[in-house]
């Protein structure tokens, strides 16, 4: 092992050795491919109950169950879609491709989904391990920080949700971007370099969370590589902006990334207007969320899925408690100048939460969990070598030490184990969300169109209408109540309800706008309105012109205003491509009414023949005439 004369020696023991003065390590690789095994043993067995878990009806549905070119044939229209969509308001073309060979292997099946999420994420704590045993001299200090890392319950809602590839993804390729970076440290050599680039671009085109890496690299080295050691000389200077001058190239990548995913989120409408979310209320919040990630990191309870802006906004005193905070530990770093990890992991958690942390409002989260992962690494690292450093100091005996760790590994693990659970399916998920965080609307919504798809109708009205009190307009919940109103024959309510959904939406497409548009005009028709009913069933068939239930609204609308024939043209078109039995008695009824009995007769003996329960269609079929009259 060839040593610096920067090299320092402390009881004996070699540390921090920096990768840019050491050659790497030589300790038996054989034991930390152990080390790595059993770490990525131990995340495996943390989250055990993912393999009983569902897919959640929050972007599962859109990324994987209903985006239809991930299910078609994998060929290179599937790889030009994938590089030129912006699909949920994102530019991911490598998680695209991610989902598509997911289908292939699994189908539908949320078992392999959420394993291979695991997967991801275990071998990116150990591949974490390894980097940080390779650049310091201490491999129990990394393995423990790869294992907080890998066993934290603030990582949970990246590797349960199965939408969330596209974080495990771009924290994989992140962590091989910090390896390859540095093997370049140590001998620069381009073949490094390119790899540094390439996993830098793959970690984009999964998610731009990592558009911050550039930056990291520099604080990477001045701990742990040492290639800087700052002393505000002329000569340090010079240094400093070699390192930056080589960086360039990542630094562009950085700023196309950034560039593409505005573009990609403000064409799909993700990106809130301030006057939405005001300035100060986004800066407020930052700063508050700041803590509240340092809270949860500490003591990782009362997690939800979407932590909520609050209704009255931040109050002062959270943001002035918050502030001080974060500028009590800054000036604490700083002045630990014999500690640089202190300074870098502290940086680095302040520096990667940037691009998340809502200054940019992407949604209505205030924060979330899958934001965290990248920024705790460097919490870790604070907590991980500055604990080394107390042991030392105080020489507490290795096994306290030892017994220590493992106690706080064990409960992480088991409260990991128990976070994995709430994610069982889109009832058990918002339920929670809804125990932990107050005045949650898009838990309410979500819990309701779970309960709904499950025939709990009423208990899904609750939530719908609880939602309703926080936003009067909310489109999903005026839908869902609109739609329960028309169909109790409560037509007048249900059409404002069904409107004001509509309205809110704008041109925003949604699965569920044909269906509304369709019901708007059932209400409309029953409460005599018709030319409204009208309007509403051509929107519904311009959505979809195959929609049964509108060619029969437009079928009935025309029979009321006495045009027969029109209404036979309608209830025809239907029998040729959908037949079914009320369209057939709809049909007999209009051919009788115009005088054509021998039609009207066949068109009968038709609906014979496609119901077992003919009662039931000449009755539904009396009800709908009836409004019609």
């Amino acid at each position: 092992m060839k040593l610096s004369a920067t090299h320092k020696l402390r009881n004996g023991t070699v540390e921090d050795q920096p990768a840019a003065c050491v050659e790497l390590s030589t300790r038996p690789k054989g034991r930390i491919a152990l080390l790595s095994l059993l770490l990525m043993a131990a995340t495996f067995v943390a989250y055990i109950p993912i393999a009983g878990n569902s897919f959640i009806n929050l972007d599962d549905r859109d990324y994987i169950l209903g985006t239809p070119e991930i299910r078609g044939a994998f060929n290179w229209n599937l790889v030009h879609w994938a590089f030129t969509t912006f699909a949920e308001g994102n530019w991911h073309p490598l998680t695209w491709l991610s989902h598509a060979i997911d289908y292939r292997l699994f189908h539908s099946n949320p078992v392999g989904v959420h394993l291979e999420n695991v997967f991801w994420h275990a071998l990116t704590a150990a591949l974490l391990f390894v980097l940080l045993a390779e650049v310091s001299s201490s491999k129990w200090k990394s393995l423990a920080v790869g294992a907080l890392y890998a066993l934290h319950p603030l990582s949970v809602e990246a590797v349960a949700w199965g939408a969330e590839r596209k974080t495990v993804l771009s924290m994989f390729f992140f962590v091989v971007g910090l390896w390859t970076y540095g093997r370049y440290a140590t001998g620069r050599k381009l073949g490094w370099y390119l790899a540094v680039l390439a996993a830098f671009a793959m970690g984009l085109m999964a998610k731009p969370q990592i558009v911050t890496f550039p930056f990291v690299l520099l604080l990477w080295d001045v701990w742990p590589l040492r290639r800087l050691q700052w002393d505000n000389s002329k000569a340090t200077l010079r240094q400093f902006g070699s390192l930056v001058l080589e960086k360039i190239p990542l630094f562009v990548l950085s700023a196309v990334s950034s560039v593409t995913t505005m573009r990609a989120q403000t064409s799909g409408g993700a990106v809130s207007s301030l006057a939405v979310y005001p300035l100060s209320l986004r800066v407020g919040n930052a700063i508050v969320s700041y803590a509240r990630y340092l809270g949860k990191t500490l003591w990782p309870s009362n997690l939800a899925v979407l932590y909520p802006y609050p209704a009255a906004g931040v109050p002062t005193w959270q943001v002035a408690s918050a502030a001080l905070l974060l500028l009590a530990i800054s000036t604490l770093v700083l002045l630990a100048r014999s500690r640089p990890y202190l300074l870098i992991g502290w940086l680095w958690f302040l520096g990667t939460l940037v691009p998340m942390i809502g200054l940019v409002q992407v949604g209505m989260a205030a924060m979330a969990d899958r934001y965290a992962g990248l920024p705790l690494i460097g919490l870790f690292i604070m907590t991980v070598w500055g604990i080394g450093d107390v042991v030392r100091g105080f020489a507490i005996p290795a096994k306290w030490v030892l017994l220590g760790t493992s106690v706080v590994l064990v409960l992480l693990s088991v409260m990991t184990y128990r976070q994995v659970q709430y994610w069982r399916d889109s009832e058990s998920i918002w339920s929670h969300a809804l125990q932990v965080a107050d005045d949650n609307l898009v838990a309410e919504v979500n819990l309701g169109v779970a309960l709904f798809s499950r025939g709990q109708t009423d208990e899904a009205i609750f939530h719908f209408q609880r939602a309703l009190r926080f936003d009067p307009r909310d489109p999903a919940a005026n839908f869902y109540v609109g739609l329960y109103e028309v169909q109790r024959g409560e037509d007048r309510p249900g059409a404002q309800h069904l409107a004001t959904a509509l309205n809110s939406l704008g041109n925003t497409p949604v699965p569920w706008k044909e269906m509304a548009y369709t019901d708007l005009g059932t209400a409309y028709r029953q409460m005599g309105e018709y030319q409204k009913a009208r309007e509403s069933f051509q929107v519904a068939l311009g959505i979809n012109p195959g929609n049964l239930a509108a060619e029969i609204g437009m079928g009935l609308v025309a029979q009321h205003e006495g045009n027969v024939s029109e209404a036979i043209r309608w209830y025809s078109q239907t029998m040729a491509t959908q037949p079914n039995a009320v369209a057939a008695l709809l049909l007999a009824k209009a051919l009788e009414q115009n005088g054509e009995y021998e039609k009207s007769k066949r068109a009968h003996d038709e609906a014979l023949q496609l119901t077992s329960d003919l009662n039931a269609s000449q009755s539904m079929v009396e009800r709908m005439l009836g409004h019609a009259e």
